[in-house]
């Protein structure tokens, strides 16, 4: 019986870096859809969400035959807790990188606005935190996962820059409005790409080391 479990948690370890890399894909895409433009690629985001949806239910289904049939106690018991939450995260990464990518394909389909924002800074730190949270996974890194946890609020500063440019020049060109409310929205889901890795990188923390973190938890589910 232990053999069939640690067999299950391999395949589940495996199920849930599968996932990753599909969000991981799925950021670095639509980042480069929005740095050029390209609102074909960013397309190709959104429709790449279903893809995510059915591996965090895949994987949902197995923690719960894990529960069910072997019964895992101690360290075993947390890594299919953890499991469970992480991919509920990714599924989350993966619905935040979608909008993302629906926002960018109305966005090319307009002249650039007047407002002079520069995602290139948030979105690369986003994309970063996503990676090194789940390679704090992969490598049961609890230093690295905490570094992810403290650069949430360089992610959250970034974002309140780009509101503040944002707002400013939105009394001065109504005409705008539309797509200057889409690269608004753009900045906070960036935002919140941080938030669920800072998320993944807790669960790390719970795993390894048995302790429980929270950093603003349940804010960004609920926005």
């Amino acid at each position: 019986m232990a053999e069939n479990l640690h067999r299950m948690l391999d395949d589940l370890k495996r199920q849930l870096l599968l996932l990753s890399g599909h969000v991981e894909d799925g950021v670095a895409k639509v980042v480069t859809a929005l740095m050029k433009r390209d609102a074909r690629l960013a397309e190709s985001v959104v429709q790449g969400d279903r893809d995510i949806d059915r591996l965090e239910m895949q994987i949902a289904n197995e923690c719960e035959k894990i529960l069910i049939l072997q019964g895992p106690v101690a360290c075993d018991l947390r890594f299919v807790v953890a499991s469970l939450r992480i991919s509920s995260y990714l599924e989350r990464m993966g619905d935040l990188t979608k909008k993302i990518g629906k926002n960018v394909v109305n966005l090319c389909g307009v002249p650039p606005t007047s407002a002079n924002v520069d995602f290139d800074e948030i979105a690369k730190r986003a994309r970063s935190m996503v990676k090194r949270s789940m390679d704090a996974f992969v490598n049961g890194d609890v230093e690295a996962a905490r570094q992810v946890i403290a650069e949430d609020d360089v992610v959250d500063e970034l974002k309140d820059e780009l509101y503040e440019e944002l707002l400013d020049t939105i009394p001065g060109h109504l005409d705008e409005l539309k797509p200057l409310l889409k690269l608004y929205s753009v900045a906070r889901n960036f935002e919140r790409l941080g938030d669920m890795a800072t998320h993944v990188a807790e669960e790390v923390i719970f795993l390894v080391a048995g302790e429980t973190v929270r950093h603003s938890f349940g804010q960004e589910l609920a926005g």
